[in-house]
């Protein structure tokens, strides 16, 4: 069995809604379609922690070859957030990781994926990646529902709890 380390980031930013008290959105993104995805997913911005230079393969950390940093799984996730999502964000915290397994040419793999909390800074003026096809701010209920995996949904969760605990006081 292969195993895979990727690392991502479940983003929020304050909203002001005319004539109310602000709200926290949370950011999803919707894959492009794809032979194995025809219609596309919905999901939390993340991806491999390194590649092979011809970005089709892991490469060796995250192929598990090679232990990452927290420097370098940090770095991945704050990359994966601006190519997938197209904004700037700034980690807060980190969440946990999730990990699941799924089948790869063939091939059984066992992933895991380090998630952080990060607060969004800006857009970019690029907008996302090829790998995205939609972009959608969405208040907690409606981002958690709209996410298509179940792992994905627990991290967003405890992405809320931690926001909402008051270590991040003062963030909202």
């Amino acid at each position: 069995m292969q195993r895979q380390f990727s690392a991502g980031g479940v983003v929020f930013r304050k909203s002001q809604i005319p004539n109310s008290k602000s709200q926290i959105m949370w950011l999803v993104t919707k894959s492009t379609s794809s032979k194995e995805f025809p219609r596309g997913f919905w999901r939390l911005p993340k991806g491999w922690i390194d590649e092979s230079k011809d970005g089709k393969i892991p490469g060796p950390v995250s192929s598990g070859k090679k232990k990452a940093s927290e420097e370098e799984i940090r770095n991945a996730a704050l990359r994966e957030v601006r190519g997938e999502g197209g904004i700037e964000a700034r980690i807060v915290d980190k969440i946990g990781s999730e990990k699941y397994f799924f089948t790869d040419k063939g091939k059984r793999v066992l992933k895991f994926v380090t998630f952080y909390l990060m607060e969004w800074l800006s857009d970019l003026s690029e907008g996302f990646g090829f790998e995205t096809e939609e972009v959608k701010w969405l208040s907690y209920r409606y981002a958690y529902n709209k996410l298509t995996n179940s792992g994905e949904k627990k991290i967003l969760a405890k992405a809320k709890q931690l926001l909402d605990s008051g270590e991040q006081e003062s963030l909202v």
